[in-house]
């Protein structure tokens, strides 16, 4: 087994700090430039028109050191349940240390808590984290913090950094693949080692939720988190004078700016949209899937040599992945219409059957009749009471949605709901987090809090649009084009198995999957500062193997549509494109106008 030094990867190089400080005391990033939001107003519109195209009606249109890159950590000890009265309004337009830039975080999630931490190191802001539950309790299992994260950790805070690295379980570092969920043999590997070493980032681990948020909260000062205390709705404060947050307490609250973190059922984001909190009007729709989640300890023959494997087969897909100290969680997605959990339920065995616990245990070894042993020993070992199910729900890339209005905005799930496939729901958070501080931090006056919120949408969109994409397409591609792929035998004579369409088409795959992966690793962790350096290469690549697969697979229309719009950002963003930019800039200066 790898030391503990090996599995946090290849000591760290000397890495740029995202922020530098300028010499009125605030702070900027390093790169960038004044065309940023062209580029990204062109490439977000022809990424829309490709869509368009592809699937027409796809969107719903409404209209430095670790330390040192947003400054040393304020002295306080850990964030308690409760918060200082709200101020009174300020009134004067400059920010000062005596009237400070008041922050309004709705939701201390994975995303609402990264921004506390980056906004509580920015001079001149203050900020009050609005969390609905009572109190904090341990609940919740494992999150996977992938290589963008950790290193935007990392470079946020050394010391919380190294406190969520005492509690990881490093994955990154081992074997990952997919194997034949029938034969149990590997089908391809993807490598996420190789990427984050090459950056000198930290290797993809998994860390439990409840662990993280503590860490999270006892790096916050006091006073900062106010509890039983849930955004309902909001509106703005007359003559510009900021944003009036309602409680589900009845209270409200004011601020200088609310930002909405609180989840992909957003109340932030259905008073900003003017959509139903849940149901069809609210803007998320069941994605097709639903998971069945189990938590355990295991004995499994490969602990600590394999991270995360994903067997694929027929119509279904199963994932185990590696939790640390004896502990796994798997997934088995199961294409089904939404509900099937509680229409089903009467058809789940009552009593134990081949060693295997009633309820859901009994029933997934019946879903899976056929499959890998392996899928059948870990399902076998699991107790009833330890399996979960629920339904999926994300939502399509916000393009043509708001994510912003005056001195609102929305972050993670509220804005971008994904797959968890990719594992990069609570990575994409923080990104949005880092960014936030970033453009709040440079700003001197609160006027100036729109259009710090309309750049932080105009680094985030096509990004994040991209990742979701890429989510949605890791079930899809799975569940509608994968099959056991087609394999020639001898051993008991000349045989063909699965000579299919489906298991010929998965076969033939099977080279281009881990250079798929490469370009995907390689997307999501050269531009985890969210400054569009997207190099060509990797957008051409996303480009080229988005024909394929449309070829391959006539159902992933919309998912190739994605891959491919992909590359065309990434062209567009790259040195290479700049000359397409000065033609579209010539030829329709109205561009950015159209988002």
């Amino acid at each position: 087994m790898p030391t503990p030094a090996a599995r946090r990867g290849a000591p760290a190089a000397t890495v740029a700090a995202p922020w530098q400080r300028r010499s009125g005391g605030t702070l900027r990033r390093s790169g960038g430039g004044g065309s940023r939001l062209v580029r990204t107003g062109v490439a977000a519109c022809c990424l829309v028109l490709l869509l368009r195209l592809v699937l027409p009606g796809a969107f719903v249109g409404t209209g430095g050191s670790p330390k040192g890159s947003l400054g040393r950590r304020r002295a306080g000890a850990a964030a308690t349940a409760t918060a200082e009265a709200p101020v009174e309004v300020a009134v004067a337009d400059t920010l000062s240390d005596e009237e400070p830039l008041h922050v309004l975080v709705a939701g201390a999630g994975v995303g609402g808590l990264a921004l506390a931490n980056a906004l509580a190191r920015v001079p001149k802001v203050k900020v009050t984290v609005l969390e609905k539950t009572s109190e904090f309790k341990r609940f919740g299992g494992p999150i996977q913090l992938a290589s963008n994260a950790m290193q935007n950790l990392k470079e946020l805070d050394g010391d919380m950094y190294g406190q969520i690295e005492s509690k990881a379980t490093w994955t990154g570092n081992l074997t990952n693949g997919i194997k034949d969920g029938i034969r149990s043999e590997w089908y391809a590997m993807f490598d996420l080692k190789s990427p984050a070493a090459d950056r000198s980032m930290p290797f993809t681990c998994v860390v439990e939720r409840p662990d993280l948020q503590e860490i999270m909260l006892g790096n916050l000062p006091k006073g900062i988190v106010k509890n039983g205390a849930g955004v309902v709705s909001y509106e703005h404060a007359p003559e510009e004078a900021g944003v009036v947050a309602t409680l589900d307490n009845g209270e409200t609250i004011h601020g200088d700016v609310l930002i909405g973190a609180d989840g992909i059922w957003s109340a932030t984001r259905a008073t900003m949209h003017g959509n139903d909190l849940r149901g069809d009007s609210s803007g998320a729709s069941y994605s097709g899937y639903t998971v069945y989640a189990g938590e355990l300890y295991y004995d499994s023959p490969d602990n600590g040599e394999v991270g995360y494997k994903v067997y694929i087969g027929p119509n279904q897909y199963f994932v185990v992945t590696d939790i640390g100290k004896g502990r796994y969680q798997w997934y088995a997605f199961l294409a089904k219409p939404v509900g099937t959990a509680e229409s089903e339920a009467s058809l789940k065995p009552t009593v134990e059957v081949d060693g295997c616990a009633s309820g859901n245990p009994a029933y997934l070894r019946e879903v899976f009749e056929g499959w890998s042993h392996e899928i059948h020993d870990i399902i076998r070992a699991t107790r009833d009471d330890e399996i979960q199910q629920r339904d999926l729900y994300d939502r399509p890339p916000s393009l043509m949605e708001p994510w912003h209005e005056g001195r609102v905005a929305l972050l993670g799930d509220a804005i971008h709901a994904m797959m968890p496939n990719l594992g990069q729901g609570g990575c994409q958070a923080m990104e949005d987090a880092i960014v936030i501080a970033e453009e709040l931090s440079e700003i001197a006056r609160r006027s100036e809090v729109p259009d710090a919120l309309a750049r932080y949408k105009g680094r985030r969109l096509i990004r994040s649009a991209s990742v979701q994409g890429l989510s949605r397409f890791a079930s899809d591609i799975i569940i509608r084009g994968f099959d056991t792929p087609a394999k020639i035998t001898t051993e008991n004579g000349l045989s063909f198995e699965n000579f299919g369409y489906a298991g010929i088409v998965t076969r033939m795959l099977q080279p281009i999957l881990p250079v798929f992966f490469t370009v995907q690793f390689n997307f999501l962790y050269n531009d985890y500062r969210n400054r569009f350096a997207v190099d060509f290469g990797a957008a051409a690549g996303f480009l080229v193997l988005g024909g394929l697969l449309l070829l391959a697979f006539a159902a992933g229309v919309f998912d190739a549509g994605l891959l491919a719009g992909l590359g065309l950002e990434g062209a567009l963003t790259s040195a290479e494109g700049t000359g397409i930019i000065e033609t579209l800039q010539t030829v329709a200066p109205e561009v950015d106008s159209l988002l």
